[in-house]
């Protein structure tokens, strides 16, 4: 029997709440996880999406597991990421939450706001560290200035097998954007470029080098 692929893939920003109604976020639309879910269905992977809140409609085919926090897309992705053949941490996750959140809204006051924050988990280092030889997993780098120094240190620190680096200080592309350009990096292999291009044909390309280890 032919094996169907699995793949996993997190998209959008997540957001840590100081309370009921303020929260800590970015400007991720998510598109890039949601066209990359679209373009997984496509190839007849069965596909798990964990998204953060984002104005998008699901991806038909694929089974979407809507979170608001850091913590929430851990322990989603956690319960999935053993049976995945591919894991692709799009999503652009909060790296630090307050430390303290209060249960109703505060009044505003008078003077300095200090916010004391408390790092998040590093969702993809946590997983990539239970990674199997036969499962593949790709990270996400948004840099502002040295994207690819930043994608290198991530694509050895995290001991990924791949990393998809985009400049988000470009106009019109990355994050909040409906195009996309990328650099595609891999232990031991040339960088591959690809883009500016509308971001389902970035996720196209970016399928197309990864998934000959995960695919049929």
């Amino acid at each position: 029997m032919t094996h169907r692929v699995r793949c996993l893939i997190t998209a959008g920003p997540t957001r840590e709440h100081l309370d009921p109604v303020r929260f800590l976020s970015n400007g991720s639309s998510g598109r890039m996880g949601y066209a990359l879910a679209a373009a997984a269905v496509r190839r007849g992977w069965k596909v798990d999406l964990v998204s953060g809140p984002v104005d998008l409609p699901a991806p038909e085919g694929a089974a979407v597991h809507r979170v608001v926090s850091a913590a929430e897309m851990f322990a989603a992705c956690a319960r999935r990421f053993a049976a995945c053949d591919l894991f692709f941490a799009v999503a652009a996750v909060a790296d630090y939450r307050p430390k303290h959140r209060v249960p109703r809204k505060g009044r505003k006051r008078p003077g300095l706001w200090r916010l004391e924050l408390v790092p998040t988990i590093d969702i993809l280092q946590t997983l990539a560290a239970r990674k199997r030889p036969d499962q593949v997993v790709v990270g996400f780098a948004a840099e502002t200035h040295a994207l690819l120094a930043s994608a290198q240190r991530k694509l050895a620190a995290k001991r990924l097998d791949w990393i998809v680096a985009n400049d988000v200080s470009r106009p019109g592309l990355g994050m909040g954007a409906a195009r996309n350009a990328v650099v595609l990096l891999a232990p031991g292999r040339r960088a591959r470029r690809f883009g500016p291009a509308p971001k389902a044909a970035v996720a196209e390309f970016i399928l197309r080098h990864v998934a000959a280890k995960g695919s049929t």
